[in-house]
């Protein structure tokens, strides 16, 4: 089973559905700041299940980071954290607001096996569960997260966003001894989505299709503004790096949390050589058309639904 931690973005949106089409069950759903405030990922949330009809059990986790500060994308993803070509995620009633440390902790508790989190969005949950609860540690048999970069950044130009919103979270969380995947800006730029699969999408006919190619084409048109012809399948690829892990190639890295410096905060410095001590498994490539493929596959059944 898999519990999965996210600030319910588009992409976020779209990893999840792709773990729900997948044969791994989702257990329960932790929800982060980050591609926008709390409320505001609690209304993403709340529109997500109205329009895919999510059964698992979605909760209220950290709405700031451990150092109490509150980060967002909002100049690139506008204040809801989901841009919009004008069709929006429904209009529904609040999710209850339960908290996410003493569900996640539950769902750890009654575990005969390790489970496994796929995290999509700032640490910040994670490193609270691994500080409150560290008997539990074991209980998780891997952490994949998208997050970090090895190269240059798109937040800052040093940092990755969900790295840059809490990297205390981070720091914390390397520390713990957790095993992680780690699927990072430069994995998940090697998956582009464009003008194209919108069409495909829309081409299905349905009125969730036409939801659905709208939010997509608004994702695409992050790219699209600014000169480029593609965009990255961010989330959906860390997704995929936990459905289907034959499609990628991860290496051996030690990470180191860049905190304290005045233009790269927030860096994620990865060394591989062949002397350190490797705190993660990094992403080094991935089967670019089988991950496209899944997200695509993934947005059409739902459309069709």
């Amino acid at each position: 089973m898999v519990w999965i931690d996210t600030d319910m973005g588009f992409d976020d949106i779209l990893a999840v559905m792709m773990v729900a089409a997948s044969s791994k069950p989702v257990a329960g759903v932790s929800l982060v700041f980050g591609n926008a405030p709390m409320d505001a990922v609690r209304a993403n949330a709340a529109g997500a299940v109205s329009l895919l009809g999510w059964r698992f059990p979605i909760h209220t986790g950290a709405e700031r980071a451990i150092l109490g500060g509150v980060e967002t994308p909002a100049h690139v993803l506008g204040p809801t954290g989901i841009p919009t070509r004008g069709r929006s995620l429904p209009q529904a009633e609040a999710l209850p607001r339960t908290d996410a440390l003493a569900a996640l902790t539950a769902w750890l508790e009654g575990l005969d096996a390790p489970g496994e989190i796929l995290a999509l969005g700032p640490l910040t949950n994670i490193a609270i569960l691994s500080l409150a609860r560290p008997d539990l540690l074991s209980k998780i048999d891997s952490v994949t997260w998208m997050g970090g970069g090895a190269t240059r950044g798109n937040h800052t130009a040093s940092a990755e966003f969900n790295a840059f919103a809490d990297p205390e979270a981070v720091a914390i969380v390397f520390a713990s001894g957790i095993s992680l995947r780690v699927a990072d800006l430069d994995l998940c730029r090697q998956v582009l989505v464009g003008p194209e699969d919108v069409d495909v999408v829309r081409a299905v006919g349905t009125q969730k299709a036409e939801i659905l190619a709208d939010l997509l084409g608004a994702y695409v048109d992050i790219a699209l503004n600014s000169g480029r012809s593609a965009m990255a399948l961010y989330d959906p690829t860390a997704a995929a790096a936990f459905v289907a892990p034959d499609a990628f190639v991860f290496e051996d890295a030690e990470v180191t949390m860049e905190l304290a410096g005045a233009h790269t905060r927030g860096r994620t410095i990865v060394d591989q050589r062949p002397h350190v001590k490797p705190n993660a498994l990094w992403g080094m490539r991935a089967d670019a058309a089988r991950v496209r493929a899944l997200a695509l596959d993934a947005l059409v059944e739902a459309a069709r639904s």
